[in-house]
């Protein structure tokens, strides 16, 4: 996103309200920031208020368990088990789910076109923002824009000529009128040929009311936490503890310097394919990198701190959000990372990386799948 390209108040809108992902360690010259030390990679997103459409409106059908995987239930250590998770991850503690099915892939192009086909669902990113509720972000008085800037939009990643620091998320981001889900690189681009691809620029709204129609629902942040550990204990990615680039590659992340430089190591500079990658040990793909997955729960940055010591049977999450970054923005939980997670910036494809963003947010890098208990 460049102030030359973007309406000064929607530049001062976005700027206003997203903050910086803290690199995770030193790297070419970048600020030395440890990952505990650093916020999620989402600080600040922004939220777009859209009106939003009644997720209950869209009519479920039986859910059919074609390209899901059963998962058995079982009781695991939930949250980071060493230094390298953020304050957020901790204290680890212990987690019983019951047995669920889950989508092998994240909902993809092809899915999300028959849902909207069937029901002629308008998602948040093809809906104007709501002004009344964007200017509760902005400082008093601030006069609205005109109507040719309120419109239907989404951010797209725009990656920089140049190395940049990695305090300012406004130079990697590009709120791009009518980019959506169809469009994921705004007017001019398109999903033909790629129905096989995550579908993108979905907001929690958007992956709900999807949820709802085929019969299912989100994961829970513990059983898509269960779900990408693969039944093992304390291992840092969904494959084990082999580092991201050593061996062959194993999920879709940022190789070489973000975010100017992808070198590409894993065939793929943008989104990839779902099954591009080998599977966890559950069957599941992409639990790690491609697309930011939507989880049904609220965050709470000191949700993990509230456990008992006795294991927790089946938990959704807190009953309401508090992030004391943006203490007056809702916010709900994403999970996995994307194609954008770099060990420099933000190593969200550990199993444990937690990522928030206010529930009418989409963006190039979030996607879902769902899961059903029958």
């Amino acid at each position: 996103m460049r102030a030359s390209k973007t309406p000064f108040l929607v530049l001062v809108a976005i700027l206003l309200m997203i903050q910086a992902c803290q690199p995770a360690a030193e790297e070419n010259g970048q600020a030395n920031t440890t990952v505990s030390d650093a916020p999620s990679c989402s600080s600040g997103m922004p939220a777009r208020y859209a009106s939003q459409p009644d997720s209950a409106a869209t009519t479920a059908k039986e859910v059919s368990h074609e390209g899901m995987v059963w998962i058995d239930g079982g009781t695991f250590s939930m949250g980071a088990s060493d230094a390298e998770g953020r304050p957020d991850e901790y204290p680890q503690h212990q987690v019983k789910v019951s047995g669920f099915w889950m989508d092998a892939t994240e909902v993809t192009n092809a899915e999300f076109a028959a849902f909207v086909e069937a029901t002629g669902y308008v998602t948040t990113a093809e809906r104007a923002p709501d002004w009344e509720e964007l200017k509760k972000q902005l400082p008093p008085g601030t006069p609205k824009p005109p109507d040719s800037v309120l419109v239907a939009a989404s951010l797209v990643f725009t990656p920089p000529q140049q190395q940049v620091p990695l305090n300012n998320p406004g130079q990697w981001w590009n709120w791009k009128k009518h980019a959506n889900w169809r469009q994921p690189q705004g007017p001019g681009s398109s999903i033909k040929g790629r129905e096989e691809y995550p579908v993108v620029h979905v907001s929690w709204h958007d992956a709900v009311a999807y949820a709802r129609w085929a019969g299912k629902r989100l994961p829970t942040e513990a059983e898509w936490e269960y779900a990408a550990r693969g039944g093992t204990q304390n291992k840092r990615y969904p494959w084990g503890d082999e580092d991201i680039e050593a061996g062959k590659p194993k999920a879709n992340t940022w190789q070489g310097r973000f975010p100017d430089r992808n070198t590409t190591w894993d065939k793929h500079a943008g989104l990839a394919q779902v099954k591009s990658f080998a599977p966890n040990k559950y069957g599941l793909y992409d639990m790690a990198g491609n697309v930011w997955e939507w989880c049904s729960d609220w965050y709470a940055a000191d949700y993990y701190g509230t456990a008992s010591t006795a294991p927790a049977l089946n938990p959704v999450g807190p009953t309401s959000s508090h992030d004391p970054q943006e203490p007056g923005m809702p916010k709900r939980v994403l999970r996995g990372g994307s194609f954008m997670c770099h060990s420099s910036y933000c190593k969200g494809y550990r199993v444990t990386s937690r990522m928030k963003s206010s529930p009418d947010t989409g963006l190039e890098n979030t996607g879902f799948r769902c899961v059903s208990s029958k």
